[in-house]
């Protein structure tokens, strides 16, 4: 069969499979990403039908589906309102690394890997998946809730704190001098830093350059401008989806509404591609001989996350209820984990398997967790609602900010 229409014929098969799960999910009030990522198992190398013609184009929408889940949260959000979180949160960003980092750390060290490897499995356990979080939040109705402002300020500090750690990894795996690192992480933080700042104080000059009347305009340029931040941050080595997350925010209100609309569709369509792909390159084989001791490692940091989001939301002045959906909905670990895995088998081959496996049960349990911490820690602390503040509750307020 022609390469093409091999690829035409798969590509079919999984988008016409995807709705139907997404249709299964909705029907029993599911989010549908455990689903997409079993099929990603199913079509996978070692699954039921694996993928010939589609991976190389698979893989590709994989990427756009994190970029385009980070811009659909910054449009959501201003810049100046984000900078005013961080300043404030940043203590939560130091409970995070050091309650997350630490279990991957410490595990690695028992198992014998040595220090290096011990910093791999930190970030491994650290950073919390931001394009499972983004799905989650959109699939729960949850981007205006008061707590919301603090998961995404806990991501951003994890994202931007990627931007120091890769770097680090990076030359502590290939032995590379003190300087050669330090050239490297320097460019990493000059280019956060340059579109930070054109964010905050340009960003209605980059508004207007890309506003237009004409659905067809607004849409490619959106599209074109935030592809081609994400990719210059990426080669500079800082995180793609922190690039468009700072896209997203320096678009103002008028502009940031137009191109949520537009891009609601292919965010939801990437996204689901972004799923399955995970599951591809997964082999289920693999998964049975580390499921153990990643089970263990998934339910320590699986605690340690949720206590991470209830102090940061604790801070930010949110009632018990918004605590503890904030702890569950930061307990999914996903693409971060991947990249730091893969650039860590090398130097310690067995790292790949348990963090694959880890990855894949904490991406299954973050949705969940999402949605039942918080039921389950009212039922369970037998507290009454929270009563209403000076402010909306978290579960029925409006969104904090009507765009980026």
């Amino acid at each position: 069969m022609h390469n093409t229409t091999a690829m035409l014929i798969e590509l079919g098969a999984i988008i016409l499979a995807l709705g139907l799960l997404g249709r299964l999910a909705g029907r029993v009030g599911f989010s549908p990403i455990p689903l997409y990522l079993l099929a990603g198992l199913a079509f996978g190398h070692g699954g039921i039908l694996p993928l010939q013609a589609s991976e190389e184009f698979v893989a590709t929408g994989a990427e756009i589906g994190v970029v385009l889940l980070l811009l659909m949260l910054g449009l959501e959000y201003s810049a100046s309102s984000l900078v005013t979180t961080l300043k404030t949160q940043y203590p939560s960003g130091a409970v995070d690394l050091v309650l997350n980092a630490a279990p991957g750390a410490v595990a690695a060290l028992l198992l014998g890997w040595g220090p290096v490897a011990a910093v791999a499995l930190a970030g491994v356990t650290w950073i919390s998946s931001s394009g499972v979080i983004a799905k989650v939040l959109g699939d729960l109705g949850r981007t205006g809730n008061r707590e919301t402002p603090v998961i995404l300020c806990v991501l951003v500090m994890e994202d931007l704190a990627m931007a120091v750690y890769l770097p680090i990894l990076t030359a502590l795996l290939a032995g590379v001098s003190l300087a050669g690192g330090s050239i490297t992480l320097l460019i990493s933080l000059g280019t956060v830093g340059a579109v930070l700042y054109i964010a905050l104080r340009h960003g209605r000059i980059v508004s207007r350059a890309v506003s237009s009347d004409n659905a067809e305009m607004l849409l490619l340029v959106v599209l074109g401008l935030t592809l081609l931040v994400a990719g210059v941050a990426q080669h500079l080595q800082v995180s793609a989806a922190v690039g468009a997350f700072l896209v997203g925010i320096a678009l103002s209100e008028e502009v940031a509404e137009g191109a949520h609309g537009l891009l609601s569709p292919l965010r939801d369509l990437f996204a689901a591609v972004f799923f399955v792909f995970f599951g591809l390159h997964t082999d289920p084989a693999d998964i049975p001989p580390v499921l153990l001791p990643a089970l263990a490692l998934a339910v320590v940091t699986m605690l340690t996350k949720i206590a991470t989001g209830w102090w940061a939301a604790r801070r930010a002045g949110i009632p018990s209820k918004g605590r503890w959906r904030t702890g569950g909905t930061l307990v999914a670990r996903g693409e971060f984990s991947i990249v730091i895995a893969g650039l860590a088998v090398g130097t310690e081959p067995r790292i790949g398997p348990l963090a694959t496996a880890y990855v894949l049960l904490l991406v299954v349990l973050g949705p969940l967790t999402a949605r039942w911490t918080e039921p389950l820690a009212s039922r369970l602390t037998r507290r009454s609602p929270d009563k209403p503040q000076n402010t909306a509750p978290a579960d029925q307020s409006e969104p904090v900010h009507a765009g980026g």
